[in-house]
Order: structure tokens, then C-alpha cells, then sequence
């Protein structure tokens, strides 16, 4: 009886840990919706005419956010990586591709999004920037 209490207990124990999942990281001053009010020669209404933003609020796993953006035509995707010493690596930047009568602000932000290499956070406002002096600026848009 007791040989079967302890084989009983054996694939019990080792059912809940096999069975247990990692729970996924999640940084909510960063892994949210993030409006574009600040970038290029761009103004701000434009930009908030287009609804220009940046989507983090993806699953962080092993370090990197599969995000998205939108500049006013195409669906963007990428991965970002955001590190403790404010560096930043976005990668495999892609979009969907229809055309627009207006697609100068898309293709500006396409080429500049993965060039960015520091980021910062300070209060409701994220920036992200190159070592070129290029920057682009952006509110939460959860914040009132």
C-alpha cells in the first residue's frame, strides 16, 4: 500500500510541474499603446490625423515584444528588444502593401523606425532615438 501512496504522489508531483508554464513578463510603463506625436518634419496634427502609433502591448518573450504600428495605411509588425541601459533593437520591421494616395509619412517612419537605438521613458512619454540626432516621440494612449 505504501509503494502505491508513493508512486501515486511521484506522477502527481511530476504532473504539476511538467504541467506549470512560465508566466509571460510583462512591463506596463512600456508594453502599451504608444501615439506618434513627435517625429520628422511631420506635425502633430498630421500625425494624429493619420493616427500614427506604435502597439507594445504584445507577449514579451526572452526579452523582445512582437509589436505593431500604423501610420495611416498599412498594418506594420516588428520586434523590439528594450533594454535596462536604455538601448533599444527593432528588427524584422515588415508592413502589409496597399497603396495610398499618401504614403510619405509611412515610408519616413519605415525608414527611420529600425535605425532607432536608445529609448526612454519618462513619465507618459516614450522616445526613441539614433546616434544621428533623429528622435521620435510618442504619448501613451491610455493616458487622459
Amino acid at each position: 500500500m505504501k509503494k502505491i501512496l508513493v508512486s501515486f504522489f511521484a506522477i502527481l508531483l511530476l504532473g504539476a510541474v511538467v504541467s506549470c508554464s512560465s508566466v509571460p513578463q510583462k512591463n506596463p510603463s512600456l508594453q502599451r499603446q504608444w501615439m506618434l506625436i513627435s517625429f520628422d518634419q511631420f506635425s502633430k496634427e498630421e500625425l494624429v490625423r493619420n493616427k500614427a502609433e506604435i502597439n507594445l502591448t504584445g507577449i514579451m518573450e526572452k526579452g523582445k515584444i512582437k509589436g505593431g504600428a500604423n501610420m495611416g495605411c498599412n498594418s506594420m509588425f516588428f520586434t523590439a528588444e528594450f533594454k535596462t541601459n536604455g538601448k533599444v533593437k527593432i528588427s524584422g520591421v515588415g508592413s502589409t502593401l496597399k497603396a495610398c494616395q499618401n504614403m510619405e509619412l509611412e515610408n519616413a517612419f519605415i525608414q527611420k523606425f529600425d535605425k532607432m537605438t536608445n529609448y526612454s521613458i519618462e513619465g507618459h512619454f516614450l522616445t526613441l532615438s539614433d546616434d544621428n540626432g533623429n528622435s521620435m516621440k510618442f504619448l501613451a494612449a491610455d493616458w487622459d
